[in-house]
């Protein structure tokens, strides 16, 4: 996958995961660091659960990086202090 493609893919999964779990997005970094960490996260849980999305799609590769972020998201809201 193109670099350009796997960092805006990144940064878009990140800001809709924000949106999703938190109601707004993070800012462009953050937003992008919790994408890319979720699309490993989301491609790791689909092939364990052995889910194909059409790998190398750029619908598949978003959905399999936002499922990964809001995961993430959620993981990291149960470590956070209130």
């Amino acid at each position: 996958m193109n670099i350009v493609l796997f960092i805006v893919i990144g940064a878009v999964a990140g800001w809709l995961a924000g949106i999703i779990m938190k109601g707004k997005g993070f800012g462009f970094l953050m937003n992008l660091v919790i994408g890319i960490v979720g699309g490993f996260l989301g491609g790791w849980l689909f092939s364990l659960l052995k889910i194909n999305l059409h790998s190398g799609s750029i619908v598949g590769s978003l959905l399999a990086a936002l499922v990964g972020a809001v995961i993430l998201l959620w993981i990291i809201s149960l470590f956070k202090k209130k």
